[in-house]
């Protein structure tokens, strides 16, 4: 037996170590065994069976990494950020269609400019035929007599500009309502009877046959195309402004004038709806009255394109929705008048008050000639005038003043 084991183990010790892969502890991880020493109770410190031991877990990178299974998949930054801002457009992409439709549903297209069969050809640049009128719909009696509206009967306007954008800058030229000015032959909206061509007011062509008369009238005596019509009365100005929250405005001197309500003194002020009418409406304390108020209006309304256009507006959904609306609910347009056309209008506006356009008047002659019929009126200055409207017509650079 002794020499049995002596030669045995005299066999073991010359026989070379078996290489590590070889070994029966790799072995049996290799197959999925478990060796007995795995079996020992985990002890801290590296120590055998512990965490970073040779028979504890596996630590990341350490002895027993490569055992490890699968990660789960992690979301990176990226994605997240990835995903968030996707979600944020499409949000931004619902609002905004909502509202164009909301928007759009909202605008009067009530002006048929295609009935005007001899309209002067369309030139360069475009349009647009911005009118103030003295309508009192959806002003109860009370309202008319706070605003100073007067009780006439019938409808006129108050203002009239034709605003002109196009490669050269924008232009507004105010149009006297109290020009002296041929109206073409018409058929009577009520009465159905043909009327032959007369001089008379400006303002005389809306009152008997309303925008597609005054449109008309106005493209007879400048030969300028109009491609866009844009109304509003005395109670869409009002609310206009007052969703706003009141326009500022600086003025140079005191205004009072009973017959519109204007009563403000010197510098710069905030005005409400009903102070805003005064103020465009009042004419008695400027000397040459009529050119005076439009000079005010042409201020006024770029000053109010101005204001609904900045950041605070825009970007405040509790303030653009009400602005947008109570604009748009007593705004009439031509029937062709898209909400692209209407914004372009009122950046073009806003642009006059930022300096990228022009105000003026169309060139005077008389501004107190008198008539035969309709009393005192305002003459053109034609060779001047005509020249204006021909730099309109083709979108040239103005140089008259």
């Amino acid at each position: 037996m002794n020499g049995w084991s002596d030669d045995t183990e005299r066999r073991r010790l010359s026989e070379p170590p078996l290489p590590p892969e070889l070994s029966p502890r790799r072995a049996a991880a290799a197959a999925g065994g478990v060796p007995p020493q795995q079996t020992r109770r985990a002890q801290p410190g590296g120590q055998p069976g512990g965490p970073g031991g040779p028979y504890g877990p596996p630590t990341p990178g350490g002895q027993g990494a490569q055992a490890a299974g699968p990660r789960r998949p992690r979301w990176s930054t990226r994605k997240k950020i990835g995903y968030t801002a996707l979600g944020l457009v499409v949000v931004l992409l619902v609002v905004s269609v909502s509202t164009y439709f909301w928007a759009d549903s909202k605008v009067r297209r009530e002006v048929d400019l295609g009935k005007i069969t001899d309209a002067p050809p369309k030139g360069k640049g475009t349009n647009y035929l911005i009118v103030g009128s003295d309508s009192r719909e959806g002003l109860t009696p009370q309202e008319e007599k706070e605003l100073h509206t007067g009780a006439d009967s019938g409808q006129r306007t108050d203002s009239m500009m034709i605003l002109h954008t196009g490669s050269n800058g924008t232009t507004m030229m105010s149009l006297p309502r109290d020009s002296f000015v041929t109206i073409p032959s018409f058929v009577g909206q009520q009465s159905g009877k043909k009327y032959a061509a007369s001089t008379h007011k400006l303002n005389k062509a809306y009152a008997d046959g309303g925008p597609e008369l005054l449109t008309r009238t106005i493209e007879y005596n400048t030969g300028i195309h109009i491609d866009h019509y844009a109304e509003i009365g005395f109670s869409g100005f009002v609310n206009l402004v007052d969703a706003l929250g009141g326009v500022h405005m600086c003025l140079d001197k005191p205004l009072h004038d009973k017959a519109s309500g204007a009563d403000f003194n010197a510098g710069c002020q905030k005005l409400n709806g009903k102070q805003s009418l005064a103020f465009v409406r009042q004419r008695h304390q400027e000397a040459d009255q009529d050119l005076g108020r439009m000079r005010n209006q042409q201020k006024f309304l770029s000053t109010l394109a101005h204001q609904a256009a900045s950041p605070s507006t825009v970007l405040n959904p509790f303030k653009l929705y009400p602005v947008i609306g109570s604009g748009l609910d007593t705004l009439i347009v031509d029937k062709n008048m898209s909400l692209l056309d209407l914004t372009h209008m009122f950046w073009a506006m806003k642009g006059v008050t930022g300096g990228n356009g022009k105000q003026l008047t169309v060139p005077i002659a008389n501004a107190n000639y008198e008539t035969a019929t309709d009393g005192d009126a305002v003459k053109w200055d034609m060779p001047k005038a005509n020249e204006l409207f021909s730099e309109l017509k083709q979108d040239q650079k103005v140089t008259v003043s």
